[in-house]
Parts: structure tokens; sequence; C-alpha cells
């Protein structure tokens, strides 16, 4: 089933004082079922903030942010204050977040990353058969970023790389319905770079979800189905339209 994401002239100002400024501007996207649509831009044109607006993490000061599921009723997900309970409950239930630094938990193994997902917002843990399932579940999404002999480590024996993968992972472990992905390449070297870039679009494409993915990198963005450019907090131009890897049927 298909899941699309739009965003509806998404307009963001904020005051400083008597400082007042436009960090975006009526900006609007549409984003297909298995797409990996890059973002760009200069530093400070708003790539990040629009992505945490479609993450539920900020409010617009006006326009929307659709979610289209496959199998249900369409999510505003700019409805609610980012702290409130239901934004969160939105974020666990359809959202996967990348952010630029993997920011693992030291004490824990690799696999106890992605477990501890299951253990949000829980007042009982998931025990027996349930949680058996789960753990089944964050070996396989190991396995499926070439991290599956490496479940038991701490994150302080991984490469940068391997972190990078394991926090892709992570954000696939509650089966999200749109992956949202901030510079995740930045601290790697090119080879790795690569090697996550390539992940991240195999596994859009295997989901069949709407994914955003903002970066500086030329050469990663080259690797995307899609990539548009802010400046100033406009959209400022789109590539030439090409069908997207989702769209052609082809086969990582």
């Amino acid at each position: 089933m298909n899941t699309h994401l739009s965003i509806n002239n998404i307009t963001l100002d904020v005051t400083d004082g008597s400082t007042h400024r436009r960090i975006l501007d009526d900006v609007s996207l549409q984003v297909d079922s298995g797409e990996l649509l890059g973002i760009t831009g200069p530093s400070g044109s708003g790539k990040s903030t629009l992505l945490a607006i479609a993450g539920t993490l900020q409010k617009p000061t006006s326009g929307s942010v659709t979610l289209q599921p496959g199998d249900g009723q369409a999510i505003d997900l700019t409805e609610y204050s980012p702290s409130s309970r239901q934004a969160a409950a939105l974020r666990r239930r359809y959202l996967g977040i990348v952010f630029q630094q993997a920011n693992l938990f030291p004490s824990l193994s690799i696999l106890d990353q992605l477990l501890v997902m299951k253990r949000l917002d829980r007042v009982m843990p998931l025990g027996g058969k349930a949680w058996r399932g789960e753990k089944d579940k964050a070996h396989r999404l190991l396995e499926h970023v070439g991290l599956g002999e490496l479940g038991h480590r701490m994150p302080g024996q991984l490469s940068g790389g391997q972190q990078a993968r394991v926090n892709v992972a992570r954000a696939l472990m509650n089966d999200p319905q749109l992956l949202l992905i901030d510079e995740p390449t930045a601290a790697l070297d090119s080879e790795a770079a690569t090697t996550v870039t390539h992940l991240i679009r195999r596994l859009v494409a295997e989901a069949q979800i709407p994914a955003i993915y903002v970066s500086h990198d030329a050469e990663q963005l080259a690797e995307l189905d899609r990539v548009v450019t802010l400046r100033d907090g406009i959209l400022e131009q789109k590539a030439p339209a090409e069908p997207t890897l989702a769209q052609s049927g082809a086969c990582l």
C-alpha cells in the first residue's frame, strides 16, 4: 500500500527581540511512496528546519504537513505542539528519524540500541513470545544493514560508518511510514558515506515509504531519486523530472 507525504505552503517566522525573520517561505513538496528526496542548499537555508517540522519537532507559523498512509486516513503532522503527548505518539507510531549524530547509548549493546525503541511509552515491558519476536526483528534489521554479527558489541567498538548504519536500523525498528534523514554522512569519509547512502536508498525502496534526505554532499545527493534546493527559506529549483527508482521498478 502506497504512503505519500505532502508539505503544504509551510511558512515559519521567528522573532528575536525586535528582529523578525522568515526562516521558511511558502514551501510545498510532494514525496511519493518509495521515493528518496534530497534537500540541499547553503547553511541557514532552512533545510533542517523543514525536516524538523515534518518530524513534529517544530510547529510552523502556517501551512501543514500531511502523511497519507496507504491503509488509513491522512494524518496532519503539524496539528500538535512538539512537546505534546500527541506529537510524541505520532513520532513513535509513524516516523523514523535519522539525526546527523548517531547518539547511541554508550552503555547499551548494538542489539539493545534497537530494542530500546520497543520499551518507549510502555508501562509494562514486552515479555515472552512477543519479546522474542522483537529480538528476532532487531537481529534481522542488523543483518539488513550489514551488522548481523556485531549485535553484542558496544558503540565504542564500532567505526563511524558502522554507527551510522545502527542509527538507520534503529529508525526502522518501529516500521515507520516516513523516514527523515538529516546529514547522515557528514562525519564519514567518502567510502563510508556512499555505503550508508546506498543502504538508505535500498531500504526506502524495499519498504516503499517516502523519505527526505538533507545533505550538502553533492556526491551523495547524486545517488538520490530527486533533489530540490532551498535558499533563504525559498524552494529555489527542482532537478529535471525523471522516473524515480520506485516508479521505474528497478531492482537494487
